[in-house]
């Protein structure tokens, strides 16, 4: 099916993207397109113009600074994957974003426009979670930060507003491990449950715990059951089995999510296991546990 005409704009800098947005209340932003351009295809959405913010070199990039990272929202999830400085110090971010699709879907597809979809079944909403990062959004009204817990709304609801733009994300090098581990659709690649753990040891104890989730509600989660499980407590086998016993225990059932591809019950059982298996790689990851 070809989609419905439509206008197209290039955009050479972001004040020039919020003004097209701003003239065009049928208007669209395209990032890499993985998202928006199939359910155009398929009669999904039906913009009536297209703004590309692809060239806008503000968008692009990645800067270290002192306890972070920022990264543009045009930043390519290859890029993020095969950063030394993310792999090491925001490393569920990293690893996250390096089992996304394929080597072309990698390449192409955009930090900022996955967060900013806010699709249910995308990796990076968990480790945004996670990773406690800050999301940069800027609109008519000027600049303002957004934190992990306050940015997923709803199925492919966030806090960026009408007219606004997410511009970058903001990782801190916090936590002493992390890892990520899902249960990929066959087809598809998309998670069907995936679960990031970002810890911070003191010695073989966990200080403090940040576990997100994707795949199980209408949108990321954090899990602060099974954080509380592991919270002050040795890494151990049977803290991981009390962590994955109580994932998801604290969500309203009813709200979990159920499709063709699996039941509500299904997704809460892979949510226990792979809760247990982002522990356990992030446990050997640090040296603290041997599985």
């Amino acid at each position: 099916m070809y989609p419905a005409q439509f206008e197209y704009q290039q955009a050479e800098s972001v004040p020039e993207a919020l003004d097209a947005l701003s003239n065009n209340p049928e208007a669209e932003l395209i990032a890499g397109g993985h998202s928006l351009l199939p359910t155009m295809k398929s009669g999904l959405a039906d913009p009536e113009m297209l703004v590309d913010i692809g060239e806008i070199d503000d968008l692009h990039g990645i800067e270290h600074r002192d306890g972070s990272t920022r990264i543009g929202a045009m930043t390519s999830y290859a890029d993020v994957a095969d950063d030394d400085t993310l792999r090491e110090e925001a490393t569920i971010f990293a690893e996250t974003a390096g089992e996304i699709g394929d080597v072309q879907v990698r390449n192409r597809g955009t930090v900022g426009g996955n967060i900013a979809h806010a699709d249910p079944a995308s990796d990076l909403p968990g480790a945004v979670l996670a990773a406690d990062a800050t999301m940069t959004v800027q609109g008519p009204d000027g600049e303002r930060t957004v934190g992990a817990d306050d940015f997923f709304q709803g199925m492919f609801a966030t806090a960026v507003g009408e007219n606004e733009i997410l511009t970058a994300v903001e990782v801190p090098h916090e936590g002493t491990t992390g890892a990520y581990a899902k249960k990929p659709n066959p087809a598809s690649g998309y998670a069907l449950v995936g679960v990031a753990a970002r810890l911070t040891m003191d010695g073989d104890t966990v200080e403090n715990a940040r576990l997100g989730a994707n795949g199980v509600m209408d949108h990321g989660t954090r899990l602060t059951e099974a954080e509380d499980a592991i919270e002050g407590e040795p890494l151990s086998a049977d803290t991981i089995d009390a962590a994955g016993d109580t994932a998801g225990s604290d969500l309203d059932e009813y709200m979990v999510m159920e499709d063709q591809q699996a039941s509500a019950e299904f997704r809460l059982q892979l949510l226990g296991v792979y809760t247990e298996r982002a522990l356990e790689a992030a446990g050997e990851r640090a040296g603290v546990l041997s599985v």
